[in-house]
């Protein structure tokens, strides 16, 4: 069943990136949906800020709404630009940093 904060959010059209907004020095993130199957999440990024390295027992799915950043995967790293998407594989490490302000954001499907 549904929680009432998902209610207020289905069968409404929204553009993802106005559902964020930045704030300077800071990482700011929106829950969007939060199932027991799986999460989606908005992230927003200021300029030089980041997640430091860490895994997650699911892939991850990282869309690139705006802006550019550098995510690491088991020591490789990726530059993405708005409109960019990438696949973080369950259990392998992997960092996110802010190369210029940017949003995201972040499908998690547990399985």
């Amino acid at each position: 069943m549904a929680n009432e904060k998902d209610q207020t959010l289905t069968s409404q059209v929204f553009n993802l990136a106005d559902m964020v907004d930045y704030q300077d020095g800071s990482v700011v993130s929106r829950t969007v949906i939060d199932k027991d199957t799986g999460t989606v999440t908005l992230f927003a990024f200021a300029q030089g800020e980041g997640l430091s390295e860490h895994t997650a027992p699911f892939d991850a799915l990282v869309c690139l709404l705006e802006g550019k950043a550098e995510i690491t995967i088991s020591g490789k790293p990726f530059t993405l630009q708005g409109g960019e998407m990438i696949i973080m594989p369950a259990n392998e490490p992997h960092a996110l940093k802010a190369v210029e302000k940017y949003k995201m954001a972040l499908v998690m499907i547990r399985s």
